[in-house]
């Protein structure tokens, strides 16, 4: 089963340039497993306001279409991993 991750960013956030090479590295790992959905804010402000979205960079991590992870802000890659690796492996 697979997840869908939905990276939440703007091109003018510091943290979102910093995460975003960690987030290809993370695609490249889990290819396969979990799709990535690229969100610019500035562009899709509904999409961000209908899951909650306050600030970025925000990920949230979808099973079944159902949030079943969100981290706010710039963390370590293993973090990420942990959580991705969670979500995947959640019943």
């Amino acid at each position: 089963m697979s997840i869908e991750f939905l990276d939440f960013y703007a091109d003018w956030c510091g943290p979102c340039i910093i995460m975003d090479p960690i987030i290809g590295e993370l695609e490249k790992e889990f290819s396969g497993q979990m799709k990535i959905k690229k969100i610019d804010v500035d562009k899709n402000e509904q999409e961000a306001a209908r899951y909650g979205v306050m600030s970025i960079p925000t990920y949230i991590l979808l099973k079944n279409g159902k949030e079943a992870d969100r981290i706010i802000g710039s963390v370590p890659k293993q973090v990420l991993k942990n959580k991705v690796e969670a979500a995947l492996h959640a019943s």
